[in-house]
């Protein structure tokens, strides 16, 4: 037999012999899935469910609750990932932005929400539908995060938001949201858009989930949330998700990797 050939064949037997996918065999294919909880701070109790969940839950808590620096502590002692959800036009109230502010002004705010809200590592936008759209604001946002050292995740809460492309353009750590959990607060609806998050991370590699802290919502996570893995999907936390999707667009954010 030449030499060659037997060489080849036994390069073959010792692929075989250490499991090497054979030919038409495909690897296993990796679905990640992230939760975020938004509007935290307002109710100890409720919120504590947050907390119990069981797995690397991201709490967005609220500046302007009355339990937001408690509550921030609690998450953190419990080695849950602290963001600030800051408001955003149409959003109110004393740390909300709106366009006509002053950069200024809008650096004020941001900087009281940080101090309001302990232990944030990064922070996603409450509403913003006007806020997330002026890209002079979410330019200014990004460098001011990337110097904090914090990351962004855009909650979409807008077809024309820019935010997550200003994030992409100078690099920023930074992800977007792909399913809303609960838009509709029935149980029937909640489980529903949680499949879908599912579907989306096993088509795709991901899903970045958002949710609420209604009961209805709380209800369905503590039931389905234990049976991700038997769906072949693995629960990691946003930090992770991050280093996944590499700063990079899902095909419903953007094109080739790119925000729109």
């Amino acid at each position: 037999m030449h030499y060659g050939l037997i060489i080849t064949l036994l390069c073959c037997l010792a692929g075989v012999a250490q499991g090497a996918p054979i030919s038409g065999e495909s690897t296993p294919h990796k679905a990640y899935l992230s939760l975020i909880i938004d509007d935290l701070g307002q109710n100890l109790p409720r919120d504590r469910r947050v907390l119990a969940l069981p797995g690397p839950v991201t709490t967005a808590i609220m500046p302007d609750t009355p339990h937001a620096a408690e509550f921030a502590r609690e998450a953190h002692r419990a080695g849950k990932i602290v963001i600030l959800h800051m408001p955003m036009d149409p959003a109110t109230g004393p740390f909300a932005w709106h366009p006509e502010l002053s950069i200024e002004e809008l650096g004020k705010r941001l900087d009281a929400a940080f101090k309001a809200v302990p232990y944030a590592s990064g922070t996603n936008n409450h509403m913003g539908s006007r806020m997330t759209a002026q890209p002079e604001a979410m330019a200014w946002l990004m460098g001011e995060l990337q110097r904090r050292h914090k990351f962004f995740l855009d909650s979409r809460t807008s077809a024309k938001t820019v935010a997550a492309a200003q994030a992409q353009k100078i690099g920023l750590a930074s992800v977007s949201r792909d399913v809303f959990l609960d838009d509709e607060r029935n149980e029937a609806a909640i489980t529903q858009q949680l499949q879908t998050a599912i579907k989306l991370a096993h088509k795709q590699g991901s899903a970045v989930m958002i949710g609420h802290p209604y009961p209805q919502t709380l209800a369905v996570l503590e039931r389905e949330l234990p049976k991700l893995k038997a769906q072949g999907v693995e629960w990691i936390n946003i930090k992770l998700m991050i280093s996944v999707r590499s700063n990079q667009a899902m095909a419903g954010h953007g094109k080739d990797g790119k925000y729109r």
